[in-house]
């Protein structure tokens, strides 16, 4: 039996996916749960653009070739879902995105003017992941990463990282998480590249963390196999906390796929590579979401916004009329005319999450008004349009600072 809180629970109460056993580790997702990932991956896609990222596409199957010039084959092959093709020439389903990306930096042969080249991509991947080890949206084996990449000269790496850095907290504090750790992980036993190379990644990553003001908790051995890394580390009202964004300073993998610019000299010269992600996971953050807010999404992200309740046969053609203005001006709203009692349609439309009830019955239409009744019991009376435009500034969606 799950517990309320669980967002596997909350998943089911609100409507919003399942999972079965057909396909383990994968999500269904349901209208309403697909609008919610939408709307957090919209949020995501305006701090991209915000922040210079082009968003591309890369392919869902790469050959044995480039997955061992990467390193993934000898370092991640275990997490791989691999593929064997006709002639005996092995594949793999992207566990990652960026070697995709650095095929098409290698196209571009861009030079100084050029930098920073920044890809973004919401790019699905597979990972092997043990059964046991499945757990709702928080572990699968087929998910979404928010995923960015930036090459760019070393003169241009700390302002990027510092700029990432800055941009977090307003992002985060949007969805409801203002509490903001970070850590920093240093080189795996386990990894590639020199041991050179290392120092320098680690330096300049910990150089940077500090000219964006942050102070990091150590976490030795705990980088990628390719990178040390910055992770942002997320608290939520329950206390518990979790790893959310990351920037990784990759010096390793420029040098495997022999990256290069050309500088004002005309001279080849290689450059630097961050991996940034803000969630990390769109299924997991969406997880975080739902168990930190007990299914109370703040008013933008949830699916359903305002369900307008008609009492009495006589108002249910209003009540879709004020929906349908609704509508029109940017809510998502819906109509409750069931035969029911107001009492029963409040507690109906907490279970479904949504933020506001209108109330509409004969008193309201003779005025043209509508009582608004909030989520936590605060009611008010207001004319029609005053009603729209209150619905309007709560409903609001969130928006790159």
């Amino acid at each position: 039996m799950l517990e309320a809180h669980d967002h596997r629970s909350l998943g089911q109460r609100l409507d919003l996916f399942h999972l079965q056993e057909e396909a383990p580790g994968m999500v269904f997702w349901h209208p309403r749960g697909y609008l919610l990932y939408r709307l957090i991956e919209n949020r995501v896609r305006q701090q991209m653009q915000r922040d210079g990222f082009l968003e591309v596409r890369t392919p869902q199957i790469l050959a044995q070739p480039i997955w061992e010039r990467s390193g993934h084959w000898d370092n991640f092959r275990e997490n791989m879902f691999l593929l064997v093709e006709d002639g005996g020439r092995h594949s793999a389903v992207k566990p990652v995105n960026c070697p995709g990306h650095i095929q098409l930096v290698q196209r571009m042969s861009p030079s100084y003017r050029d930098l920073p080249v920044k890809l973004g991509e919401f790019g699905l991947v597979h990972r092997n992941e043990p059964g046991g080890a499945l757990h709702g949206l928080f572990r699968l084996r087929q998910f979404t990463q928010d995923d960015g990449h930036v090459f760019c000269a070393e003169e241009q790496m700390r302002e990027e990282v510092s700029r990432f850095c800055r941009s977090l907290h307003a992002f985060y504090a949007d969805f409801g998480f203002e509490d903001v750790e970070v850590a920093f992980s240093s080189r795996p036993a386990q990894r590639a590249g020199s041991d050179e190379m290392w120092d320098v990644a680690e330096s300049l990553l910990l150089e940077s963390a500090k000219q964006a003001g942050l102070e990091c908790v150590m976490q030795p051995g705990q980088g990628a196999f390719y990178a040390p890394k910055l992770e942002f580390v997320l608290k939520d009202r329950l206390g518990r906390s979790w790893q959310c964004g990351t920037i990784q300073l990759d010096l390793v993998l420029p040098e495997r796929f022999d990256l290069h610019y050309v500088d004002a000299s005309g001279q080849k010269r290689r450059p630097m590579m961050l991996h940034r992600a803000i969630l990390g996971s769109l299924e997991r953050f969406m997880g975080m979401l739902l168990e930190h807010h007990g299914g109370a999404l703040p008013a933008w992200l949830a699916p359903e916004q305002v369900i307008v309740a008609s009492v009495g046969e006589a108002a249910a053609g209003y009540a879709e009329r004020f929906a349908a203005k609704l509508r029109e001006v940017g809510c998502r709203a819906s109509v409750d005319a069931r035969g029911e009692s107001l009492s029963r349609k409040i507690v109906d439309s907490h279970q479904a999450g949504a933020p506001w009830l209108v109330v509409v019955g004969n008193r309201e239409v003779e005025k043209n008004a509508v009582r608004l009744r909030r989520r936590d019991g605060e009611q008010r009376d207001l004319p029609w349009d005053e009603a729209v435009a209150a619905l309007v500034a709560e409903c609001r969606p969130a928006a790159a600072a």
